[in-house]
């Protein structure tokens, strides 16, 4: 079997690590809180100091006496490192020859580092959760349907099942990534042309199926299919309860918005319901459209931001351990996979129980 090395085990990265696990990969995580797995039968904790790269720490134990060796052929790095300290690992994974499957999140995006990877043999795939990731896939096979779109939209959220008291809002992952969400310029395509807008903007209600009227907003969320899903219209917006980015806005004008308190004040409870939700729209030049919708409300293996995100990017890894040559040297965006593999990832996720509507897609049915 493949040995797994997860850089960040924080509430999605523990998920994917325990679902490698049970499926009897050899698991190594590395993460200077490792306490979510500490004692997961399966997983080999590495403890990182604050400041330490796990690269740092596995070239390490791949040089001592009794260190596993990396196998470019078989085994796969998951970065799931939070924001800057996430990039920072990619760009030296984009170093080494080995295939690293990423979910973290920060402004600066690896698509840079393309040229260095094909350069020293690295291979990286990008974006794997829901959005970034399921989204980009999805409208990737809108495209490969109706060509050119009309019209792109995302929407999507992990939130409370119902309003709750203060933020109306916990943060599934990072706090500090949520906020950085929160105050990026969203860069969207308005009449072909990238534009960049204010964060926050647009700002509208939607009806939720069974949930009611929640507010979305623009958010810098589509990244690479600006430049790889040509639309006349893009657009990402993350979707809330009624008054919670009222109040950030608020709070921020006033000078009162303290990022420190919002750890504690977004911390999950996991005593309180919450779901994820996303709706992916494509229209086409001809009138046609394309609309799928993802839900989860989590399950005894997980929440369901920790599902939803990783549960793709868990059938991103397992797609390439079935082919290792799905990806050449070089850094790749989640809606360069073949559509094959991305119907064998929705297939996967649906057996998982997580709620996909939508046209369906080749491959769900294996």
């Amino acid at each position: 079997m493949a040995t797994i090395h997860c850089f960040g085990v924080g509430l999605v990265g523990s998920y994917v690590a325990r679902k490698f696990a049970e499926s009897g990969f050899s698991v190594h995580a590395y993460d200077p809180q490792p306490h979510r797995v500490m004692g997961s039968p399966g997983i080999e904790v590495h403890h990182l100091e604050p400041d330490e790269d796990p690269i740092d720490l596995m070239l390490e134990l791949e040089s001592s006496s009794d260190g596993n060796k990396f196998d470019s052929d078989r085994d796969i790095v998951v970065n799931m490192l939070p924001g800057d300290i996430g990039h920072s690992s990619t760009t030296s994974l984009a170093e080494l020859p080995w295939r690293t499957v990423d979910l973290s999140f920060s402004e600066f995006t690896p698509d840079r580092d393309d040229e260095k990877a094909k350069e020293y043999g690295a291979k990286i795939l990008w974006d794997t959760g829901i959005a970034p990731g399921l989204s980009n896939m999805l409208l990737s096979l809108a495209y490969g349907e109706m060509g050119p779109l009309k019209n792109g939209e995302v929407r999507v959220g992990g939130n409370p099942t119902g309003p709750t008291e203060g933020w109306n809002y916990m943060a599934p992952f990072s706090p500090i990534d949520v906020v950085a969400e929160y105050t990026r310029p969203a860069r969207v395509i308005r009449d072909s042309e990238l534009v960049t807008l204010p964060a926050l903007s647009e700002r509208h209600m939607i009806e939720v199926p069974d949930k009611g009227k929640m507010e979305a907003f623009l958010t810098d969320g589509l990244r690479s299919v600006l430049n790889t899903i040509p639309s006349v219209d893009l657009s990402e917006y993350t979707v809330r309860w009624p008054g919670h980015i009222q109040r950030f806005i608020d709070e921020r004008e006033s000078g009162e918005l303290d990022v420190r308190s919002l750890t504690n004040e977004w911390q999950y409870n996991e005593k309180i319901p919450e779901f994820t939700w996303m709706e992916v729209t494509a229209e086409g030049h001809d009138g046609r459209k394309m609309t799928w919708r993802v839900q989860d409300h989590g399950g005894e293996d997980g929440h369901s931001m920790a599902r939803a995100t990783g549960l793709v990017t868990i059938c991103c890894v397992e797609e390439w351990l079935k082919n290792p040559n799905m990806l050449p040297p070089g850094v790749h965006p989640p809606e360069a996979l073949p559509p094959e593999v991305i119907g064998g990832i929705v297939a996967r996720m649906i057996r998982e129980g997580v709620e996909i509507e939508g046209p369906l897609i080749s491959g769900t049915n294996h």
